[in-house]
């Protein structure tokens, strides 16, 4: 294990979350086994790949997590790939982790988790806080999380802690509360156990796909991008993968540190302290994981876009009826960075891409109702008129 911010290096435990020298991020460095191949594996998901995931677990907690569709376009390009997150458990990409961190928590003989959300980490932590038979607290911005994900963090039995501020003022208590309170475990990803399952997305894109030319995903807090870089270049030492693809971020306007440091060749972010943006799922203005996700980005030659939130929701439509994809705006946002990205000429349409689409568009309902549809109201006996006068184009 090393830390980003000074250096400090120590062999791998998994007490460990923060650096014990500066507080900084620590990064797992694992030398994944010579001899790995996928023929050789077995079961579906996550822990399938466990001899690549660090740590030792007395008690796996799962609820068959993974395996989530590669989906290849019908009708924007043949070249283009959806990585489909939103059909794990919970909806999100964020219950790969979660079987790591909560299983971790567990083999450590912790009895209570605490993480901080934009949502979709918190609906996340509650289910396997609760399949674990632990308590969970929550924080969350208050009036600031989407009703789909609040909703899970209430069915699931979750302590909710709402805090009057941006998710960075949640964020903030969480790892105040976890240096604070030894007793708490925390879930979110500045802990470096919960990306030890989210680097899985990159083996099941490898294992099925082979290696795309680019990988495109949305940034929040900006552990993910960094995992699956982790993930393909951890296979890069197995020898079963000879290269890595493109890292490209994707931040909304009102919540872009990151790639607005990227672009401008910057070497840290200037972080915003109100972020805003229709895509609740990145409204982050500080996320905590700015160093490893410049490092994934950076080293894997890729490149940062930042979009609208019109760009975002005419790209959620798309996704919707283009290609019969329901998915958050977060995850939209891959899809229109990739078209932005095709028309500056920073991707070309022969490559092949795969866009991480990281939650279920049935987490935000309210970004939904926001794509225009015809509603009309009728008499059943009138019926026959009205889907007449559609199919051939008549307004009347």
């Amino acid at each position: 294990m090393k830390c980003l911010s000074c250096g400090y290096e120590t062999e791998i435990d998994q007490n460990q979350i923060l650096c014990p020298r500066c507080g900084g991020l620590l990064e797992i460095l694992v030398e994944p086994p010579k001899d790995f191949s996928f023929n050789k594996l077995r079961g579906r998901g996550v822990w399938r790949y466990k001899e690549l995931i660090a740590g030792k677990y007395k008690n796996i907690v799962s609820i068959n997590e993974g395996n989530t569709p590669l989906i290849r376009s019908s009708n924007i390009n043949d070249n283009l790939y959806f990585k489909f997150e939103g059909l794990n458990p919970t909806g999100s990409f964020k219950d790969r982790g979660m079987t790591v961190a909560v299983s971790s928590a567990v083999s450590l003989n912790y009895k209570t988790v605490i993480a901080a959300s934009t949502g979709n980490t918190a609906a996340s932590a509650a289910a396997y806080a609760a399949r674990a038979g632990i308590k969970s607290f929550i924080v969350l911005p208050k009036g600031k999380v989407a009703l789909g994900k609040l909703a899970q963090s209430i069915l699931y039995g979750s302590v909710i802690l709402e805090v009057d501020g941006s998710f960075d003022v949640a964020m903030d208590a969480v790892m105040r509360l976890y240096k604070d309170l030894k007793v708490v475990y925390p879930l979110n990803s500045f802990n470096p156990w919960r990306l030890e399952g989210q680097k899985t997305i990159a083996f099941e894109i490898a294992e099925e796909l082979g290696v795309p030319d680019n990988v495109i995903i949305p940034v929040g807090n900006a552990g993910n991008i960094y995992a699956i870089w982790k993930g393909f270049n951890e296979l890069v030492k197995t020898g079963v993968i000879n290269t890595i693809p493109r890292m490209i971020g994707i931040q909304a306007e009102g919540a872009s540190p990151i790639a607005t440091a990227i672009i401008k060749g910057k070497d840290s972010p200037d972080f915003v302290e109100n972020p805003d943006t229709v895509a609740t799922a990145i409204r982050i203005g500080k996320p905590v994981n700015w160093q490893k996700a410049m490092k994934a980005i950076r080293e894997s030659n890729g490149t940062a876009i930042v979009v609208s939130d019109s760009e975002i929701l005419d790209a959620q439509k798309t996704l919707a009826r283009k290609e019969g994809i329901g998915a958050e705006p977060a995850s939209a946002a891959a899809l229109a960075g990739y078209i932005k990205a095709i028309n500056e000429k920073v991707v070309d349409k022969d490559e092949k891409t795969v866009l991480i689409l990281t939650g279920h568009s049935l987490k935000d309902p309210d970004s939904m109702t926001k794509a225009e549809a015809k509603r009309i109201l009728v008499n059943p006996l009138h019926m026959e008129k009205i889907i007449l006068g559609e199919i051939n184009g008549s307004n009347s």
